[in-house]
């Protein structure tokens, strides 16, 4: 702590900022996945000075340029080392190091929690606002919003509403008020465990999923997630048997480390597959 407060000293300290050993002042970090989600989809190369740890792991939807630029993650010292001209913290992670940091004088964004579309779009606002890029983000949201039309357009030409079951590799599935409902809904599916009166993110429970009529499986993380002794669905029975002979389709993690700006690409992707089992009836 002596360490992190004599630097925060240094830093912010007139003398310091004359000294050839601060970096130049320049470009956005983001610390975390769902903010690099955001950042990545409001700035380019040439614009952004970090990204999180995780962005050159599978759970990121990063392109190949963001992976090889230097790394954060939400910690006072290295944030201050990189000293950006805003440091996006994801909903929730900034904390104590966001307070000191601001104080030391570095502008901080913190996006809000949201679990729907809507969310989405006052994220990218409020984001596009502190960047200075007001226009962009406005262009972002009309685009959400007619891919969004589009997927209603196709929804109201299927025959009927297909029932959509959400499993992740950790054998957990989501309800109601999740992100995840809210990209079924607006492919045109119906989430059976919101259905049965499930809300939230519901824990691993095999049994429970035995008895759900079911017409599609969305799977996550089970090709690209973290290894954990946690992957019931890739290893436990009962899993393999909700598995077996039904569709499925994988959805890549880095649509939807959180309800950022590519949850419209999770949600074409499973209307994509909704079509395609009408199709096959």
């Amino acid at each position: 702590m002596a360490c992190l407060s004599a630097c925060v000293c240094a830093i912010a300290s007139p003398a310091f900022a004359g000294t050839q050993t601060r970096p130049p002042q320049g470009g956005l970090v983001s610390t975390a996945l769902c903010a690099d989600a955001y950042v990545l989809a409001l700035a380019g190369p040439g614009q952004i000075r970090a990204l999180s740890w995780q962005v050159d792991h599978p759970v990121s939807a990063a392109p190949d340029w963001a992976r090889d630029l230097p790394t954060a993650w939400p910690d006072a010292e290295r944030l201050l080392m990189l000293e950006p001209r805003l440091a996006v913290f994801d909903p929730g992670g900034g904390g104590r190091t966001a307070r000191l940091v601001e104080r030391a004088g570095m502008p901080v964004h913190e996006l809000a929690w949201t679990d729907d579309f809507d969310g989405v779009r006052q994220n990218l606002r409020a984001l596009g606002q502190v960047m200075d890029r007001s226009d962009a983000a406005e262009i972002l949201i009309a685009d959400l919003d007619i891919r969004l039309d589009r997927l209603t357009a196709r929804s109201e030409a299927r025959d009927a509403r297909p029932r959509v079951l959400y499993l992740n590799v950790s054998g957990g599935s989501a309800g109601a008020g999740t992100y995840i409902d809210a990209a079924i809904r607006a492919a045109g599916g119906i989430n059976v465990m919101a259905e049965a009166g499930h809300a939230g993110w519901t824990r691993s429970d095999p049994e429970l999923l035995l008895d759900l009529d079911v017409d599609l499986i969305l799977t996550s993380f089970f090709s690209d997630g973290y290894a954990s002794t946690d992957n019931h669905a890739r290893q436990h029975a009962a899993y393999r048997h909700v598995l077996a002979g039904r569709p499925r389709v994988e959805i890549p993690a880095g649509d939807w480390p959180c309800a950022g700006p590519r949850l419209i690409e999770a949600a074409e992707r499973i209307a994509q597959a909704l079509d395609a089992e009408e199709v096959a009836r």
